[in-house]
């Protein structure tokens, strides 16, 4: 994967450090936010902008802790509502580069409603869900991530709901740029982090973060030297689908249907599927594609950039609507619209 440059980053001459704070961090030793935290840091000199005009908006848990965390402008906010908050300051200040810090309770429970009209809406903000399929927080509830079986001690029985696919919601609801990244790839997820930014439109990057308290192991086969090559699947726009040890396999398509075949007995990278970040249908199969199954074999799960689309972002258009009817009727008044036309004095 190609590095991404960009030219005024130096000009400002910022380092990682000119990001962090003097709060003490107060996530548990070896929690996956400490990784997440350290990247951020990384890329955000990156940018080239200033650091007051960076802003970083969460919700509540215990992702959302982030802002005190980053020497930027932040907002701990409420409950599922950080895209709320978020589309507001988009819509007044568009100059600014906001993010949107939040996890798997926050975004795909309370704040569900919130998270599908930012991504329909489209404003220019990068959205990080931190998803480790438990509540952490509230000390080990199942969430809306968790898989089903999932025994924890609201649900010593095991969970009886079938759980969300954050990608393919995302996908659903019309988001202009999807990807996935993992706590213990810092190379991929610095450059999944670049690229969030670098979409101008609701960005959405879901990264697997490891819970070592109440959810231990939750993605480990994808991280493990003895696994995770076999059961990850990095997408790179143009090239063929292929994973395993020896990269001896592959996905290929038969008509809509994706297959795991061998590139050592008939197959050759040829007959891959290619992936296309901009076409949907194929972004649609991957986003479901290790549910799938097959009594011959295992779907890994895919990493990296499902779709892109370019489309006008909401604070585009609707400020454009605004100057066109200032052109129009000229600057409004506020306490005229208030009173309205149609009043009356009672004597």
């Amino acid at each position: 994967m190609a590095d991404i440059l960009i030219p005024d980053a130096l000009e400002l001459k910022l380092s990682p450090k000119d990001f962090q704070t003097d709060q003490d961090v107060r996530w548990c030793p070896g929690c996956g936010d400490y990784s997440i935290l350290k990247q951020v840091h990384t890329i955000l000199p990156q940018l080239g902008l200033k650091k007051e005009n960076i802003v970083f908006i969460s919700g509540i848990g215990c992702s959302s802790r982030f802002p005190y965390y980053t020497n930027t402008f932040g907002m701990h906010s409420i409950h599922g509502r950080a895209t709320a908050v978020a589309s507001g300051l988009k819509a007044t200040r568009p100059e600014l580069s906001v993010w949107i810090v939040t996890g798997d309770g926050d975004a795909m429970s309370i704040g569900g409603n919130h998270f599908i009209h930012l991504l329909r809406r489209n404003f220019d903000v990068n959205i990080l869900l931190f998803n480790n399929q438990i509540y952490g927080l509230t000390k080990g509830q199942y969430s809306p991530t968790s898989e089903e079986n999932k025994i924890t001690k609201s649900t010593p029985y095991g969970s009886v709901d079938h759980p969300f696919n954050p990608i393919a919601l995302a996908l659903g609801a019309d988001a202009t740029f999807v990807a996935r990244s993992i706590d213990r790839d810092p190379a991929h997820l610095q450059q999944m982090l670049l690229r969030t930014w670098k979409h101008k439109g609701a960005s959405f990057l879901e990264i697997y973060q490891n819970c070592n308290i109440y959810n231990d192991g939750a993605f480990e086969i994808f991280t493990e030297k003895a696994t995770k090559k076999e059961n990850d699947l990095f997408l790179v726009h143009g090239q063929p689908l292929v994973f395993g040890n020896l990269e001896d396999k592959g996905i290929r398509l038969d008509g809509f249907t994706p297959q795991v075949v061998s590139l050592t007995n008939g197959y050759s990278k040829d007959d891959l599927m290619i992936h296309d970040e901009n076409d949907i249908n194929k972004s649609m199969i991957l986003s479901r594609l290790y549910e799938m199954k097959s009594e011959e074999y295992i779907f890994p799960k895919p990493f990296g950039v499902f779709f892109i689309r370019d489309r006008s972002t909401y604070e585009e258009v609707m400020n454009e609507q605004i100057n066109t009817s200032v052109g129009k009727l000229g600057k409004g008044d506020l306490d005229k619209l208030l009173i309205g036309k149609e009043n009356w004095i009672v004597e």
